[in-house]
């Protein structure tokens, strides 16, 4: 084996130009195959690195920052949205009207269920945090 392929196969904290030629791709391509033949990497390779905690952790890293990107573009702009569906609860279209109220009370109803599941977590956190202070 040369030293090249030796060094791409490596587990250490750094990853080689090419895994991060591959990362970039992956969030850009449309396809794991697409991004593999673009990257010059084999889809065997491709799913090895898969297995590399240093390349999974970076290849999530990078794919949490995009999603945290899109969701704030999304949040920017809610308020047109809700606005859209205000709009249209009255526009005189039953089938419309129908579809905008059942889309604000789905979404009513989804943000309940989060904030009482994030109230349960910060409640168990809580628990958790005295217990291992009264453990101390």
């Amino acid at each position: 084996m040369d030293a090249k392929k030796c060094k791409e196969m490596q587990t250490s904290d750094e990853l080689t130009s090419k895994q991060e030629k591959l990362i970039a791709l992956l969030l850009t391509e449309k396809t794991i195959d697409d991004a593999c033949a673009k990257a010059g990497v084999n889809v065997t390779t491709y799913w090895r690195w898969m297995q590399d905690e240093n390349f999974l952790s970076e290849y999530r890293k990078l794919r949490r920052g995009i999603l945290e990107n899109t969701v704030a573009k999304l949040q920017s702009i809610t308020h047109q949205a809700i606005e859209t569906l205000e709009r249209n609860l009255t526009c005189e279209n039953p089938s419309v009207e129908i579809r905008c109220a059942q889309i604000i009370l789905e979404q009513s109803l989804k943000g309940l269920e989060m904030l009482d599941i994030e109230n349960r977590l910060e409640m168990l956190e809580h628990i958790l945090k005295h217990q291992e202070e009264n453990n101390e």
